[in-house]
């Protein structure tokens, strides 16, 4: 049986900083294999713009840590850690990069494939 809490998939989150009140959204892709995970993060970048990033981390049950490294004019590493809730829908924990810090929440949908093809037969129409 595969552990729920695997965080392979596409998350849609937020951090907030406690320094300067900087509140800002994101999505991530990330992919796990044995505990270990890499991905991606786009964000907006203030300016109307997206910021990338890319993510390398680790998960050991609910336990997640993981470095969000900024591509471009943003080159420096953001080192996340927090924990997944036990269905693997939820994430949250902090961040910090030098003297800044702050929060971070993020989810996702988790699908039951037996739920999606019941959704379906249950719209075709009646014949």
């Amino acid at each position: 049986m595969s552990d729920p809490r695997d965080v392979s998939g596409v998350w849609y989150g937020r951090y907030v900083s406690s320094v300067d009140g900087q509140d800002n959204g994101f999505i991530a892709l990330l992919e796990e294999a044995g505990g270990v995970f890499s991905g991606s993060i786009s964000e907006r970048d203030g300016q109307g713009g997206v910021r990338s990033a890319t993510v390398a981390g680790r998960r050991s049950g609910a336990r997640i840590q993981f470095v969000k490294q900024y591509r471009g004019d943003w080159n420096h590493a953001v080192f996340y850690e927090g924990s997944v809730d036990d269905r693997g829908t939820e994430a949250s924990g902090n961040w910090k990069v030098d003297w800044v810090h702050g929060g971070f929440s993020m989810q996702r949908e988790k699908f039951s494939a037996d739920v999606l093809e019941e959704e379906r037969e249950d719209s075709l129409p009646v014949r």
